[in-house]
């Protein structure tokens, strides 16, 4: 996917100058994928150039907050909301996603977050992309045992994570009272061992659902799936 200071989608419009993290596919899928209501109370954490939190917000008529740590990634985050078509429904908070969650709070129905997920490996020495990657300001464990305080009784945790990070990922939200409810494996292209992995987490038991979604059909062309689900956005499906 580019990397240009802007990104157009059907509905809205990313600038993308300031914001470490660029739109990505990642953010993408679990923009698309994830289950949506009208009227729910969502929470986008680490919002970046705020791409999820637009994504629910077409799919949807709810109000949505977002935390950013990253000053300037919040900054543009908020000019991205207030250019788009839902900027009455949309806010952003810059801080700590932990200090947000000891805050006084509503609950919220939905929170999602496509986290930093690099342990223990080479940093860059662009410190915002370092925290946009990395995990060692908001580890997995810090991650799931925040979203569950802020979630409601009925409230569900949506993530897109590596697949290699899985079974840790799954350990800490169940230790954080979460039951896994979907899981869809991301497969870059038919036939390959899956490299990201798309997770619902409920506060209530349930029996998992798996499948899988293929990016890429054999010969290299977008699969099916994958253009009906991200039709609603990419201008080129």
């Amino acid at each position: 996917m580019a990397r240009n200071n802007w990104f157009e989608f059907k509905q809205f419009r990313i600038e993308q100058q300031k914001a470490a993290m660029k739109v990505g596919t990642d953010g993408v899928l679990l923009g698309a994928w994830t289950p949506v209501f009208d009227n729910m109370r969502i929470l986008d954490v680490g919002t970046g150039t705020g791409l999820i939190a637009l994504m629910l917000a077409q799919r949807s008529n709810s109000m949505i907050d977002a935390v950013e740590i990253d000053k300037t990634a919040c900054e543009e985050a908020e000019f991205n909301f207030a250019q788009s078509p839902w900027s009455d429904r949309l806010k952003v908070f810059n801080t700590d996603f932990q200090v947000f969650a000891n805050l006084p709070n509503e609950p919220y129905d939905l929170i999602v977050s496509n986290p930093p997920f690099f342990v223990n490996s080479l940093k860059t020495q662009n410190a915002a992309l370092s925290v946009a990657r990395h995990n060692d300001m908001l580890t997995f464990d810090q991650l799931t045992t925040s979203a569950r305080k802020l979630l409601s009784n009925n409230g569900r945790l949506c993530v897109i994570i590596p697949f290699a990070a899985f079974v840790e990922f799954s350990g800490c939200a169940r230790l954080a009272g979460f039951y896994l409810r979907q899981q869809t494996q991301v497969i870059p292209k038919f036939g390959r061992a899956p490299k990201r992995v798309l997770l619902e987490f409920t506060v209530s038991p349930c029996y998992p659902v798996n499948s899988e979604l293929a990016i890429l059909d054999e010969d290299g062309y977008y699969t099916g799936d994958y253009k009906k689900l991200t039709a609603p956005f990419y201008p080129a499906f």
